[in-house]
C-alpha cells in the first residue's frame, strides 16, 4: 500500500529545491546593507539624524558588516561633495567616520568652493550687464528690467564650462579624502 505523506511532509519536501546558496545569501545580505546605507545617509543629510546618532547606528552593526556599513557610508558621503553647496555637516560626517582631523584637505576643499562661487559668480554678471545692454539697445530699459540670465543658453554654456573646469580638481579633493 502507499505511504500517506503529511502536509509537513509534503512542505519540507517542496522547499527543498528553494534553499538558498550561498551566493544568494551574501547578494541578500549586500542588498539590506546598502539599504542601511542608504537610510542612514538620507535622514543623516537632511539632519533629522544627528551625527552622534549615526556613530551609534554603526556601532549597534555586528562584525564585518559594521566595517562594510562605515566604507560603504563613508564613500557615499565623499561622492556627496559637490561644487553646488558646502556642506558642513556631509564633512563632519567624513571627518567622524575617518577618525581623524582632515583640518588640511577640508581647507582646499572651501578654497575649491569659494572660487567655484567667484567665477560663476563673476561670469553671471558679465552677463548680466551683456543682456542689459542688449535690451537697452532694443528699447527695453530701467530700473525694473532684470533679464533672466539663469534662462538664456550662454549662462548655461558658460555655467557647464566652469563645472567642466572645476570637476577635475573636486575628484582630486575627493581622492585625498579616501586617502587619509
Amino acid at each position: 500500500m502507499t505511504e500517506i505523506k503529511s502536509t509537513l511532509e509534503l512542505a519540507l519536501e517542496r522547499t527543498k529545491r528553494f534553499e538558498i546558496s550561498e551566493k544568494e545569501r551574501e547578494e541578500i545580505k549586500q542588498k539590506e546593507l546598502l539599504q542601511k546605507t542608504n537610510s542612514l545617509l538620507n535622514r543623516y543629510k537632511e539632519g533629522s539624524l544627528p551625527l552622534s546618532d549615526l556613530l551609534k547606528e554603526i556601532e549597534k552593526t555586528e562584525g564585518e558588516t559594521r566595517n562594510r556599513l562605515k566604507e560603504n557610508l563613508l564613500n557615499q558621503l565623499i561622492e556627496a561633495l559637490s561644487l553646488k553647496e558646502e556642506d558642513e555637516r556631509v564633512l563632519k560626517g567624513i571627518e567622524s567616520l575617518k577618525e581623524k582631523d582632515m583640518k588640511g584637505i577640508k581647507e582646499k576643499f572651501h578654497i575649491l568652493i569659494s572660487q567655484y562661487e567667484r567665477e560663476r559668480s563673476k561670469v553671471f554678471q558679465e552677463l548680466k550687464s551683456q543682456m542689459k545692454e542688449e535690451l537697452k539697445r532694443e528699447g527695453i530699459w530701467g530700473s525694473a528690467v532684470e533679464p533672466n540670465v539663469e534662462g538664456d543658453k550662454r549662462w548655461n554654456k558658460a555655467s557647464a564650462e566652469i563645472d567642466k573646469n572645476y570637476k577635475p580638481r573636486l575628484e582630486e579633493i575627493k581622492k585625498g579624502f579616501r586617502i587619509l
